[in-house]
This record gives C-alpha cells, structure tokens and sequence, in this order.
C-alpha cells in the first residue's frame, strides 16, 4: 500500500462496546483459591471496645470469685454463660434483650448437651460424632437467624470442649446453672450501656449508611471526571473509566447495603420521635443513591457526625413531612419468613459442617491427639458462604495458630507463677481477641489460640511443649480435612438461590414500575416497594456475591445479575423522585426511567 494512503487506524473496543461474555453451559471448576490480601488488615471496627470490655466485665467477676473458692476447675461452665457478653452489641437495645437472651438459651442448651453426653458414654468416637452434629446444628441456626459475629464459632468451642470434660449425670443440674447464672450477668452488661446512650446502635448504624453513601457519592463524582477527559488519551482514558465505574460499582452496593442495614436496625428499635429522625436521615442516604450527581457528601458526613457525637438528631431542611416514612409503619406490619423456611437453603451448609467436623474430630483421634475438640473446632470456624471464602478463613486460622502458639510458649511462663496470673493473663487475651479480630480474623486468632492453651490449665497445669504439639497437629488437621469437606459437599442451591434473588428483583421492580406508572398510588405504597425493591437488590448481590465463590456449579447468569441491578436501581432512583423527595426537574426523566 502506498504511503499516500493512510490505513486508518482502527478503533479500539472501550468497555462500553466490548461484547458481552455468554458463558459456556456445563459446569464450572469454580474459582481459583487466592492467597493475596487474605491476611491484608482492615479498619478496626467502629465499637471494637464495646464486645472487648463487655467480654471483660462478664468473665472477670466469675473467674476470680473461683479463684478466691479454689475452684478455677469450673470455670469451662461459666465461662459459657460470660461469653454470652460478646454478641448482639450492633442490635437496639429492645431487639438486644430478646436476641442475647435467646444466645443464652442456646449456649446452655448446647451445653446441656454436651455434658449429657459425657456423663452417658466415654467413647471419643460417640463424642466426636455428637460435636460434629452440635456444630452443624449451631452454623445453621446461627445464619439463619443472622445472629452475627461471633457466631457459631464460640457455642461450638464452649459445647466442644465439655464433651470431653469428665462428668457424671448428678453433676449436670449444678453445671447448667452455673452457665445460666453466668448468662444472666452476661445479659446485664450487655444491656447496661442503654442507661447512657439509649439510641446508640440505631445511631451508630445510621451514621454508617450516611457515610456510606458519601462515599458512594464521591466515587460518582471520580468516574464522572474521568468521563469527561474521554477524548484525551483514549487507550489510558479507557482503563481509567473502567477501574472508576468498578469503583462506584462497589461503592454503589456497600452504600445499598448500608442503607438497608440501617433500615433493619431501625425497624427493630422501639418506636418515638427519635427514631422518625433517624429514619428521615436514611431516607436522605437513599436519595444519595438515587441522584449522587445532586448530593453534598460534605452534608451527609457532617450529620454522621453529630450522630456519632451525640448530638442532637438533624433534620433535613429538604424533607417537610414524614409521608415517606409511612411505609416504614407498613413494614413492620408484615410477618417475618418463618425459621424453618429460612433453614432450608442452608442444608449444603450444614452438612458441610456436620461432615468436616466429624472428619476432622476422627482423623485428630486417629492420629492419638488428646483433645480431638481442637480439630473439630478448627473446621467448624472455617465455613463461610462460599468454597472461596471458606479458603480464605482457612489460611487466616491457620496463619493465626500458628503465631498464637508462639505467644503461648512466651506467656506460659508468666501464667504459672500462679494462678492468679493465669486469670489475669487469659483476661488480658480475652480483650486483645475482641480488640483485634476485626481487623482480621487471623490477627484476633494470635490472641485467641493461647487463651484456649491455658484455658485448659484452669484444672491443673499441663506440658506446655505437649500442648503446642497436639494444637499445631489439630488445627492442621482441622483446616485440611474440614477445607476437603466443602469441596466435596457441593451446594449445588447457589445457583438456584441466585435465580431466587433474579425473579425476586425483577418483580420487585416491575411492582414498583407499576405503581409508578399510577397517577395516584395508595398512601405509603411506593414507600413500602421502594424498600422491597432495595432489600430485594441487596439480597441479589449478596447472593451472587456467594455463588460467584462457590465450586463444581453451573455457569452463572452474569449479564443478566447486572441488567437486573442496573435495571432495579434506575427504579429505585425514580420511586425516590416520584415521592418528591428531589427536585424532579425534568418530568420526562422519569417516564425514561420507568420504560428502562
């Protein structure tokens, strides 16, 4: 070709015009398993204080009037009931009372069991069998309630361990009450800080949906701006367009899921004056979402402040009543999905559990390790929503027993001066466990694998160098035999789930798109599918979020999760401007928004 004739370049595919990937039908492996970022620490959680002194305040006392009787061999019992003190800190104080005192309930049922069972056989491989099914029992009841962290992890530790505590049948009714005595202060100072701040948790998870929401807001204002550099640098401009709208992307669904979060919160709070304003200032986080481009984030960080100062409750200038809050009320009308139909989606789960803890429990007592509980425990801590998460809880359990082992040989030392120092010692744990692991779970491990060592030298001192053998033994074997456990469980509901979660969108939406298209709606009725809609988006992601982590299942419907998303949030934004609730400067903005 002659070089007085250019050949024009050709244009290169941007992200707007590449062609969608169709996944190939059949089954997939699943995902690679990462190592990068898993033991990465995050933030320290906003109330890492509270679970850590309250964990304080409910073990110390019972511990050191043992001490003072000479009885430090009892402590396994109350220490169930003090451990009580670590749940539901992020819950309103009414909702607070009704879910510990149900953990309390659980905790000593499970006990209940567990020493039963001891005082009826000795045979490991009958006890082993019986954590394995306790564990099981425990992760499903737990995710199906959502109870929150700790979770499981804790009940299957208490009700682990005293299987293999030596028992007889008279002596269960004294045990069980020690527990539920115990349960009962732990109760106590988990309610004790509504005397101060009575409206804490729904402020602190308000503050959280707006901050949340700013950001979402600025990551909205970064990929407009690289929006309108579009023309200069294509190839680096392309890029740079395609990292902002993942990063609004991401920033998008945490705002949403803060925002229903906080919604969940308050509609568990007691009604009152205090509760309508904070439902007028998530309101205002929701309209952030709908129309970003018309936000100040500066606003919204300034009213999460005050919530979290104390101060008293804003109020929005731009919201003149509370007609938008009307469906709040209708909400709470509804009847909640019973438990049994909640439990149903987590058999895979379950079994997982059941068959990884009974593996690993067997595969400990094989291998002639004194407290197969360890392995048992190991593997029950490792079960997430998915096969990719579960791997990563893995590595970080392992990582942090095997430093935690390493701090137990330095502290032992200091422990058996007396015992007095080993109460101190394992109080002392206790704190930096729940002051750590929400910076990782790994980090909170190097605090809560010594705490367990001489938790056992509670009833006589044991060979330090014995312990650390058989701990490194089991937590190996623990998180290998219960990792093989879920690969070889396949869940094969995550995608039927994930259908689940489409159809529930997509109705949602077109329920809302229906009212929309009504010149007058029923009072409070867009208000009530506009939060449909919005639990409805958030259970999606979050669905596709675990089955895009799970093995050995059918290719996943991608494009349509994101039209679906796209599609569900472009409505949502219009219910938010049908209820006035912005300025709708173009009436046909709308109708566009509902046709799409």
């Amino acid at each position: 070709m002659s070089s007085a004739t250019p050949q024009r370049p050709r244009p290169r595919p941007g992200p707007r015009h590449r062609p969608p990937h169709r996944p190939r039908p059949g089954r997939r492996p699943g995902p690679g398993l990462p190592l990068s970022g898993v033991l990465r620490l995050g933030r320290p959680s906003d109330i890492w204080f509270k679970p850590a002194l309250s964990v304080i305040a409910a073990v110390a006392p019972p511990n050191l009037i043992l001490l003072a009787l000479g009885r430090l061999d009892l402590a396994i019992y109350t220490m169930a009931g003090s451990l009580c003190a670590l749940y539901a800190h992020n819950r309103p104080y009414a909702a607070r009372a009704r879910v510990l005192a149900w953990v309390v309930l659980g905790m000593t049922g499970g006990l209940a069991v567990a020493l039963l069972a001891a005082s009826l056989t000795a045979s490991p491989v009958v006890l082993v069998t019986v954590g394995a099914l306790l564990a099981a029992a425990q992760k499903a009841l737990c995710d199906a309630t959502r109870l929150g962290p700790p979770a499981n992890v804790v009940l299957t530790f208490i009700s682990s361990a005293s299987l293999f505590v030596p028992q007889t049948l008279d002596q269960v009714p004294g045990h069980i009450g020690l527990a539920l005595a115990t349960g009962g202060w732990a109760w106590l100072i988990g309610m004790a800080p509504a005397l101060a701040r009575p409206h804490g948790p729904e402020r602190r998870a308000t503050a959280h949906a707006l901050n949340a929401a700013a950001a979402h807001v600025d990551a909205h204002a970064a990929g407009a701006g690289a929006g309108a550099g579009e023309g200069e640098g294509e190839g680096e401009g392309e890029g740079e367009r395609e990292r902002e709208g993942v990063g609004e992307g991401r920033a998008r669904a945490a705002a949403a899921a803060a925002v229903h979060a906080a919604w969940q919160t308050l509609l568990s709070a007691r009604a009152g004056e205090t509760r309508r304003g904070l439902e007028r200032l998530v309101v205002r986080a929701e309209i952030a979402l709908a129309a970003p481009a018309d936000t100040d984030p500066a606003r919204l960080r300034d009213w999460a402040r005050d919530l979290l100062a104390a101060a008293p409750v804003p109020r929005p200038d731009d919201l003149v009543d509370d007609d938008e809050l009307i469906g709040v009320d209708a909400e709470l009308a509804f009847g909640r999905t019973p438990l049994r139909h909640r439990l149903g989606p987590l058999a895979p789960i379950a079994a997982r559990t059941a068959l990884g803890c009974a593996l690993a429990g067997h595969a400990s007592l094989a291998l002639g390790v004194g407290r197969p509980y360890w392995a048992l425990v190991t593997a029950a801590s490792l079960y997430q929503a998915n096969v990719t998460l579960t791997w990563s809880r893995a590595v970080q359990r392992v990582v942090g027993n095997l430093v935690g082992v390493l701090a137990f040989a330095a502290l032992v030392p200091l422990a058996h001066l007396a015992q007095a120092a080993l109460v101190l010692v394992c109080l002392a744990l206790n704190f930096g466990a729940e002051a750590l692991i929400s910076r990782n779970y790994w980090l909170g491990s190097v605090c809560v694998t010594p705490m367990a060592l001489l938790i056992t030298e509670f009833a006589q001192v044991q060979d330090p160098g014995r312990l650390i053998t058989e701990r490194l033994v089991d937590t190996l074997v623990g998180a290998v035999v219960g990792f093989a456990a879920a690969i070889a469980v396949t869940n094969r509901r995550a995608g039927d789930r994930l259908e689940n979660a489409l159809t529930a969108v997509e109705r949602a939406r077109e329920h809302a798109a229906r009212l929309l298209a009504e010149p007058h709606p029923a009072t409070g009725a867009v208000d009530a599918a506009r939060r449909a809609l919005a639990t409805a988006l958030v259970d999606l992601r979050a669905t596709a979020d675990a089955a895009a982590g799970e093995w050995w299942q059918r290719a996943l419907p991608q494009e349509r999760v994101v039209t679906a998303e796209q599609s569900g949030h472009r409505t949502l934004a219009a219910t938010v401007r049908r209820q006035g609730l912005l300025l709708d400067r173009d009436a046909g903005t709308r109708a566009e928004d509902v046709r799409r």
